[in-house]
């Protein structure tokens, strides 16, 4: 029983005189940072004026007018987007 006490006691103060270890640990955590952009314009449509009476061609010629304004303006928002990050 003597021999089991010393060794308890032994053991809790071999724990007792450890230092704790200590650590600087860098952790990112992402901030949220407002954009500063031009506002993209919204450009006058080519289709948006077109009438029921029109002919195909002329409405052919809008659609097409139309989907090249769009690519421009979708390159555009994309340029913007890619601003910010």
């Amino acid at each position: 029983m003597r021999w089991l006490l010393i060794g308890l006691v032994a053991a809790l103060v071999g724990c007792g005189t450890r230092e704790p270890d200590v650590r600087i640990v860098r952790i990112e955590v992402p901030v949220l940072v407002p954009c500063k952009t031009k506002e993209v314009a919204l450009p006058p449509w080519a289709a948006a004026g077109l009438q029921k009476a029109d002919s195909l061609e002329v409405k052919v010629r809008a659609l097409l007018a139309e989907r090249r304004q769009r690519i421009g303006y979708e390159l555009e928002l994309v340029a913007a987007v890619s601003a910010c990050e």
